[in-house]
């Protein structure tokens, strides 16, 4: 197979993120063409133990790496959006590590061999980024969710990152007038709730109303992952691990699209 229809698949990714990570298209794919006409020459090299996605950003890391592009700050580039010029006040190694993970989906292990670092500076990165994140998207949150221990441990995390939880519910009704005395930034949601209302249909009835980032946390995630419906971009299970509820929580502030207008 020629090296070109190895790496077909992958190009429209990887120049996703070569936008992403430099803040500027035009900018982004110059860094992705020298990277492919690199390759063509016989300059640089897929590393054999790596799988091809893998081995392509970890080849255009080693040439935007070697112009010293990783310390510039993206003042001078143009931000299309409002997350973009986020995405450039973060530091940059941060921004590298968050971008492969958050946005690439690639796992702490894959973006390490990708940065050529081992997989703790990564996920040390990564929580880096994540305290810039959620400092700078501070929010009131809604807590959907009948089990009090859960709702409270859930509660500790969100305000360990800053926001402020604004209501807790445990029923479809309960959630529905929490949103109607207070709009959140952001809502928390169990499936099954403690009159055997539906969480799935209270957050219907709240996102009829706004757009709202929503992160489901639940022990029946199967519910959600039927192919029936648009399935939710954040679905956790329980019993959940505290950071990768964090983790969500970044994610889902940072690339929701109403909250990029908000902070426009």
């Amino acid at each position: 197979m020629s090296l070109l229809a190895r790496l077909a698949p992958h190009l429209p990714y990887v120049r996703r993120y070569a936008r992403a990570l430099t803040g500027d298209q035009i900018t982004g794919d110059n860094y992705v063409r020298v990277a492919l006409e690199a390759l063509a020459a016989g300059e640089r090299q897929l590393p054999a133990e790596m799988t091809p996605r893998v081995a392509l950003y970890h080849v255009f890391h080693a040439i935007w790496s070697s112009t010293g592009a990783q310390l510039e700050d993206g003042s001078g580039m143009e931000a299309g959006d409002d997350a973009s010029r986020r995405l450039m006040r973060i530091a940059p190694r941060s921004r590298q590590a968050f971008l492969l993970t958050a946005l690439e989906g690639f796992t702490p292990s894959e973006a390490a061999q990708i940065l050529s670092v081992d997989p703790r500076t990564v996920e040390r990165l990564i929580a880096e980024a994540q305290t810039d994140i959620d400092a700078e998207l501070a929010t009131d949150v809604l807590i959907i969710e009948d089990e009090a221990i859960i709702s409270a441990d859930i509660e500790s995390l969100v305000k360990e990152l800053g926001h402020r939880v604004t209501g807790t519910a445990t029923t479809h009704d309960e959630a529905v007038d929490a949103v109607t005395r207070h709009r959140p930034g952001l809502v928390l949601a169990d499936i099954q709730l403690a009159d055997g209302s539906s969480g799935i249909d209270a957050v219907k009835d709240i996102l009829k109303r706004f757009d709202v980032p929503v992160i489901f946390i639940t022990a029946f995630p199967e519910r959600l992952l039927t192919g029936e419906r648009p399935e939710p971009t954040f679905l956790i299970t329980k019993p959940f691990q505290p950071e990768t509820v964090k983790a969500a929580i970044s994610q889902a502030l940072f690339f929701h699209p109403s909250r990029q207008k908000q902070a426009a």
